[in-house]
């Protein structure tokens, strides 16, 4: 038997798109508890059957889908590919793993093929029908059609036959892209991969008191509380620099920062700590689209998070890697630098370039940017966002130039950092950046 809350949710599922929706009415129309109704709509939201709107309330919404992919299926690459389906329909939400280009004979591809990969092959009948039978799904390219056998064996096997107009190598290079971006994507760290969740999140109602504040500050040794309504809606943070000196009778909604920054889980660690270093911000409370707190997300969380992703292998290259790895230390001192001084140096390749021939003022900035976070390296400095970057490009750099990249760090502190970073060309200067960072250290 269904538990009320799931009566609920089906019910909700039921209604119009665009039907507004209530604690009161439901438990009403359902005959169940307030407190019943309103788990239930908050489970609701977070699957995306309603979304909560200010002003207007909670409506009953299509659900909301992914905004990227998370797992790349056979249904996927049809629509990578702009293919077609010609049996085997029941299969198309498996799990692509890995795929085989059969470009051999059936005997030797026997070994590659696996359960949940998928053959690229063009009109050869007797590898599609391998590939079938050995738990694999089959891209045929060029266009071709298959016999009745083959698209039948699918539909029994619940594995995908496919269709692409595509040659072997594009269709190959499509799938391979598709995979490398999910990757990157998975990489990304956000917010709700580190916040500490509403349940261990200590808060205070605006009906407290300054005497609940210190209690609770006691008791937490923190000094930083978020403040919400009877509907556990954000609408304060609260601070020792807010009670200080002050009646312990008055209530939070005197003596709370009304409005304060916020942060949402599908925003990126790397945005968070942006924002935490320019506003100094030891703590940010995170909150759903309604304001309502789910938790907060704290500068030593953040600080963990950035030096784990540092330490993980990397999966998949962007072009950010791509660029950042042809930048190479030079082990001789220049003359005339510092012996702590590090230098760089950078070969323009072709794709590096733009139409007429000379380096992209893009990989340029990209340049500057990666010898920046490498000189802060060798400074002690590993959590570092640059801030502002000033770079001028004095003269046309040629494809397949050699640079000899200087940086000079001009001012350091605890929380910022200045640097004069020249870009030379057979010892002429042809490119000039001042770069100011922003550093996060513990505090």
């Amino acid at each position: 038997m269904a538990t009320k809350h799931d009566q609920i949710l089906k019910y909700i599922e039921g209604l119009p798109i665009g039907d507004r929706i209530s604690v009161r009415s439901i438990a009403k129309n359902l005959g169940v508890s307030e407190g019943t109704a309103y788990r239930a709509i908050k489970d609701a939201e977070n699957i995306g059957l309603v979304s909560t709107i200010q002003r207007v309330g909670t409506i009953r919404i299509e659900r909301k889908l992914k905004k990227h992919i998370e797992k790349l299926t056979f249904g996927e690459v049809v629509r990578i590919i702009e293919g077609d389906v010609l049996g085997g329909s029941a299969g198309l939400d498996k799990v692509l793993n890995k795929f085989v280009i059969g470009a051999m004979t059936e005997k030797a591809m026997t070994r590659y093929i696996t359960p949940g990969s998928l053959m690229i092959v063009g009109n050869r009948q007797g590898v599609q029908k391998l590939a079938l039978e050995n738990g694999a799904a089959v891209l045929i390219t060029g266009g071709f059609d298959t016999e009745n056998e083959i698209a039948e064996l699918a539909d029994e096997l619940g594995m995908p036959v496919l269709r692409t107009t595509y040659d072997t190598f594009t269709v190959a290079t499509m799938i391979n892209r598709a995979l490398s971006d999910q990757l990157i994507k998975k990489d990304i760290m956000l917010v709700s991969d580190i916040y500490t969740t509403l349940e261990k999140t200590n808060y205070l109602y605006t009906t407290n008191t300054i005497a609940d504040y210190q209690k609770l500050s006691e008791k937490t040794q923190h000094s930083r509380f978020p403040v919400v309504n009877k509907s556990l809606r954000l609408v304060g943070i609260v601070t020792a620099k807010d009670v200080l000196g002050k009646n312990e009778t008055l209530m939070m909604d005197k003596v709370m920062t009304k409005d304060p920054i916020v942060v949402k889980k599908m925003m990126s660690v790397a945005s968070v700590s942006h924002q935490m270093i320019w506003d100094g911000l030891e703590v940010m409370p995170v909150v759903e689209d309604d304001l309502s707190l789910v938790g907060f997300v704290s500068r030593q969380d953040v600080m963990k998070a950035m030096q784990l992703v540092q330490r993980q292998p990397q999966i998949a290259d962007t072009i950010s890697d791509q660029i950042s790895g042809e930048v190479m230390p030079i082990e001789e001192r220049i003359e005339g630098s510092k012996a702590d001084e590090p230098h760089f140096k950078f070969t323009v390749a072709p794709q590096m370039v733009n139409s007429v021939g000379t380096i992209s003022f893009g990989v340029l900035s990209e340049i500057i940017a990666n010898v920046t976070q490498r000189t802060m390296i060798t400074n002690q400095r590993r959590n570092v966002l640059i801030e502002q970057m000033s770079l001028h490009y004095l003269r046309l750099i040629q494809l397949e130039s050699e640079l000899d990249i200087r940086p000079r760090v001009m001012e350091i502190g605890r929380r910022s950092a200045k640097l004069d970073i020249e870009v030379y060309l057979e010892n002429a200067l042809v490119a000039k950046a001042i770069v100011v960072c922003q550093v996060m250290e513990r505090t």
